[in-house]
């Protein structure tokens, strides 16, 4: 190789960020071992380490006798002046030129109510204020340049050099092979086994190093431990350090779980109010009366090995329903509806704010189009004219990208109907087991589960296991389409990493949202409403298939969709945190044990993030996707459960500071990127926003109770005074048993000992049909149609209501507060004013030399002209 291993031998603190003359300072390490394939590998790492000098870095390697595990060798990069300057000025990265003078809006603040939430100011704000520019290499003396070593941040650093170390061949000169090139196929094919910029030191002390800011240490400190989930986040020092793309994720996530404690506090309020007035519960009293629900017997809900069961045995699930489907449900829906919008609005002013200050608003993603992804430069062979840019580039043939997008929908539309598929037989299963719950959980005084039978309703334990079967197979969806949307994603070729990333998005959010979502809206508006009634049941498979619909308990569906809403939720929130937080925690204890036993002089900066796990390109977003998964739940389904929004505040409060103390202690510090908002995320969530208005309508109108007791409340009471009394009876109607048929009937010795056919004629059942010897029998009474009606009255009525108030608000709330417009004005106008002075003043320092020469050459000249004159022609 073409440099030379340096052999530490006096036990000097290898615990440091530079080369061993302790002057350059270690931007990238490279990693890799000798293994059986050592001689064509150490052959492409001399071709790549030769080119990377040749693009201007400077190497200097450490021998595997030094390190740790004695066999991984080390490669540490240094970038020098000339090239941060030159790829600064290709990236167009912009640096400061002058001391910001826009005075600073002064907060109007109660110290002593936010003093106990606030971090030291040197933390909050760990750099003043610049003008910025882009860096322009021709003009040098324009930007504030102290001391070139510190002028570029590490942040800024790292990104450069990995911009090289993607770009750069491992071939020969005299053979081009193009598919040979970047960092990223050497990892892919063993030639390194780790790529990495370094922290700048341990998370638990400060550096000793004195030039060294230890801002991981302040990160750890301020930020990443749970007992400072009160404070503040420090965004801008995470900026600083890991980058805008990951400042942004965590201001996006620190807002969302402010926005959601006002969602929390109203949830908490409704459920309190369900509460308050389970006494007033008049509904559930008389399920509950042994003189009105007691008496009354409800015919089998499911075939053959379902009896006859008494209305007052779902007394316990009726007082449960009452909790979550009350008056205030139709209230919180139009409040999440209303607060969704406020969020995306308030996060838009909050972005505005972060992109003025990040110095983010000149930064387009066009920007990003220098940065083609080096294998779209790869794969595609193909080049043609770009008119823009007046260059060659390549291209993906049309025939080709059209093949890559109907394979990669045909996967997608695959999966989606493998997921239909699998809820298709949860909801099979939910069928058949029921029949097996209900003949097991049976009201004998001698059985062993009385107990819990009377606690424990066939439709709850179905609704139950069923859950966490679906939740299961949600889990084992998730992790094989992972790798399939991540295959098909490649195979399509994204030129840009913005276009990979949205694609990405796209195929992941998708695929989840049915995954996730798909058995919720199973129970929220298609069981119970394809039931039919006694004597003409509906099948799922036909009426060969045995497997019935499912029917909703007398009090409605809500309860199971709250229970379903619940076991989805809560699970895939604590099995997430279960991976991020616990698998971690033993290995943070190993690897703080092996860290802090080692001695400093052995134990190097480089090996100790080498041990680290990788912060993969994909990290980021299945931070966004959990939490955007999140929002669909406490938006779409919220009406069935007012307690989700506290549920995903306790969560988040536990996430931020997981994410934060994983992203500190656990992984290597990631490269750098620029981002100026959350991408597709963005757009996504306002789908869901407007979606969710739609379903909680719906919810409301179609799975809850609400509406057809307001219809009897106000119109088929009986008596002159409003009253629920007798709305139970009310909402069931009778049906002959003599006329049920023999194969809906229970079998023999199923029935329980208190059911006697001579004196027990008839059966009830959860519908509005007229009785047995009525004119029109068994069809639709008019209360149906008025219940009908009232329920899609009160969907165009909430949409409408809740849709002209999130416009109103959308309107009245400015995407970008008037403050920040007028500081981004002021600010532009000041930076074309200086870099106006700046080109005068070098012209005339150009004139006033080039007058000068002409001056002092004059006299030597036959026939020159006079001082005055040369003066007046420089002018």
């Amino acid at each position: 190789m073409s440099h030379l291993f340096i052999t530490d031998k006096f036990g000097q603190n290898r615990d440091t960020v530079y080369f061993k003359d302790g002057v350059r300072h270690i931007d990238f390490v490279l990693s890799y071992v000798d293994d059986k394939d050592g001689d064509k590998k150490a052959e492409r790492r001399r071709e790549f380490e030769a080119n990377l000098e040749k693009a201007g870095l400077e190497l200097e390697a450490e021998d595997k006798s030094e390190s740790g595990d004695r066999k991984t060798y080390y490669l540490k990069i240094h970038a020098p002046w000339e090239v941060l300057a030159t790829y600064a000025d290709v990236l167009k990265i912009k640096v400061p030129f002058k001391a910001s003078d826009i005075p600073k809006a002064q907060e109007v603040h109660l110290e002593w109510l936010t003093q106990p939430f606030r971090l030291p100011d040197n933390i909050m704000m760990p750099e003043p204020d610049y003008f910025t520019a882009p860096f322009d290499k021709s003009k040098v003396d324009f930007f504030l340049i102290d001391d070139k070593d510190t002028f570029f941040p590490p942040s800024t650093r790292n990104r450069i050099v990995y911009y090289i170390l993607t770009r750069c061949p491992y071939y020969k000169e005299d053979c081009k092979e193009e598919d040979k090139t970047g960092i990223k196929r050497l990892l892919n094919n063993g030639t390194y086994t780790s790529a990495y910029p370094l922290h700048d030191c341990k998370y638990w002390k400060k550096a000793e190093d004195m030039q060294c800011d230890s801002e991981r240490y302040h990160l750890y400190r301020y930020w990443a431990r749970f007992l400072c989930f009160y404070k503040k986040q420090p965004l801008n020092l995470i900026k600083k350090y890991y980058g805008e793309k990951i400042g942004i994720y965590f201001a996006w996530l620190g807002f969302y779980t402010e926005m959601l404690f006002f969602a929390a506090v109203m949830g908490v309020i409704c459920f309190v109010y369900g509460v308050l007035s389970y006494e007033d519960n008049i509904t559930s009293k008389e399920i509950c009366d042994p003189e009105i629900g007691g008496m009354i017997v409800m015919c089998p809900l499911c075939d053959k090995k379902c009896r006859y069961w008494k209305l007052n045995s779902t007394c316990l699930s009726s007082w449960q329903s009452h909790l979550f489907d009350n008056e205030g449900t139709v209230f919180f829906a139009m409040f999440m509806g209303i607060w969704v919008t406020l969020f995306l609005e308030f996060w838009k002013r909050r972005q505005a704010r972060l992109e003025y200050e990040w110095d983010l608003v000149d930064f387009e993603e066009e920007q990003q189009q220098l940065q083609i992804r080096p294998e779209y430069e790869l794969k595609c062979t193909g080049r043609r004219f770009n008119r823009i840019t007046q260059e060659m580039e390549p291209y993906l043939p049309f025939p080709s990208k059209c093949a890559r997008f109907c394979l990669s929908g045909a996967t997608v539309l695959f999966w989606t109907c493998l997921i239909v598929a699998c809820i298709i037989g949860v909801i099979a299963y939910r069928l058949a087991v029921y029949a097996a719950f209900a003949s097991v959980m049976k009201d004998s005084p001698t059985s062993k589960i009385q107990l819990v039978g009377s606690l424990i309703t066939p439709q709850l334990a179905t609704s139950v296991t069923a859950s966490c079967i679906n939740f299961v197979i949600i889990l084992i969806l998730n992790f094989l389409y992972e790798h399939v949307a991540i295959w098909i994603t490649d195979m399509e070729i994204p030129k840009t990493h913005l276009e990979y990333e949205n694609k990405l998005t796209m195929k992941m959010f998708m695929f989840q949202f049915v995954n996730y979502y798909s058995s919720c809206f199973y129970v929220a508006f298609f069981k119970g409403k394809f039931v039919g009634y006694p004597g003409n049941y509906s099948y799922m498979f036909g009426k060969w298939s045995m497997l019935r619909n499912e029917e909703c308990a007398p009090g409605g569906c809500l309860i199971e969709l709250t229970t379903q809403l619940l076991i989805v939720m809560a699970g895939k929130q604590m099995v997430g945190n279960a991976q991020e937080a616990l698998l971690p925690l033993l290995r943070n204890w190993w690897g703080s044990r092996k860290g802090r036993s080692h001695p400093k002089s052995t134990y190097s900066r480089w090996e100790q993030d080498h041990d680290l796990q990788n912060f993969s390109q994909y990290g980021l977003f299945y931070e966004y996707l959990e939490m955007v998964i999140q929002f669909g739940f406490i938006t779409l389904f919220v009406a069935s459960f007012p307690l989700a929004p506290l549920l995903a505040l306790f969560n988040n409060i536990l996430e931020v500071r997981v994410d934060a103390w994983k992203l500190t202690t656990q992984f290597r510090r990631p490269v750098a990127a620029k981002a100026r908002n959350i991408g597709a995320w963005k757009e996504i969530l306002n789908v869901v926003a407007i979606l969710s208005v739609v379903t909680n309508a719906f919810i409301v109108a179609f799975t809850s109770d609400m509406i057809p007791r307001l219809v009897y409340l106000y119109a088929y009471h009986p008596g002159n005074k409003a009253t629920m009394r007798g709305y139970i009876t009310n909402s069931l109607s009778f049906y002959n048993i003599s006329q049920i048929p023999e194969d809906n009937l229970p079998e023999h010795g199923e029935n329980p000992s208190w059911f006697n056919s001579s004196t027990i004629t008839t059966c009830r059942y959860r519908d509005y049909r007229y009785p047995p010897g009525h004119e029109k029998q068994y069809t639709h009474t008019m209360q149906f149609w008025h219940i009908l009606a009232a329920k899609l009255a009160f969907i165009v009525i909430m949409e409408h209501v809740v849709f002209v108030v999130k416009f109103f608000v959308a309107w009245l709330i400015p995407d970008v507060p008037v403050g920040i417009k007028s500081h981004i004005k002021r600010e532009r106008f000041l930076v074309q004013e200086y870099l106006h002075n700046y080109e005068v003043e070098k012209l005339k320092m150009q004139l006033s030399q080039s007058c000068s020469l002409a001056t002092e050459t004059a006299p030597l000249l036959p026939s020159s002209p006079s001082k005055h004159r040369v003066l007046s022609e420089c002018i």
